[in-house]
């Protein structure tokens, strides 16, 4: 997995480069995140693998079902994809693009996982805190999962917060044995 991700990277600075200098991540975020759902299809991505296909003709399609017209360069950087046989990459280079566009708006995703759903004042206290950590708006997504039995779990970024009584149990019985 983590090979994918190190093919798909350099696609996705190209592509965010791109973007930022026709000012428009979103239309490229939405393209690539549709990209990436249309190569993901069983159908697609089998055809992909198929040695005898056309890779202009792969490109136009996903292209035509994504973007149509209306967006040339996405366009050819398509193509450049799949001159390159990497279109099974898009959804990689799709996170990857995300990724950036996050850093770059100063926006962070931040799930957490918590043994009961959080009430909105304490949602809000804890996206005020990371906040204040990550100097970066906060996307707040709850899950719900009893096995933490209490406290929370938080995953911004690359990074994980383990404050729930599981962790803790956890790290007290690793140090006592």
């Amino acid at each position: 997995m983590s090979s994918l991700a190190t093919l798909a990277r350099p696609y996705a600075k190209a592509a965010f480069d791109l973007a930022q200098a026709q000012n428009a991540l979103g239309n490229w975020d939405a393209a690539l995140t549709g990209s990436a759902e249309a190569v993901s299809e069983d159908t697609m991505a089998s055809w992909l693998e198929s040695p005898s296909l056309d890779r202009s003709g792969a490109a136009g399609l996903v292209a035509d079902a994504v973007v149509g017209e209306d967006n040339p360069s996405f366009r050819r950087y398509l193509e450049v994809l799949a001159a390159n046989d990497r279109l099974a990459l898009l959804p990689e280079i799709s996170q990857a693009f995300s990724r950036l566009r996050e850093a770059a708006e100063q926006r962070l995703k931040v799930r957490v996982v918590s043994a009961v759903p959080l009430e909105q004042d304490q949602a809000e206290r804890m996206s005020a805190a990371l906040k204040q950590r990550f100097d970066s708006d906060i996307e707040l997504e709850n899950e719900v999962d009893a096995s933490v039995l209490g406290g929370a779990v938080i995953y911004a970024g690359d990074q994980v917060i383990d404050g729930s009584l599981k962790g803790r149990l956890a790290n007290l019985s690793s140090s006592l044995a």
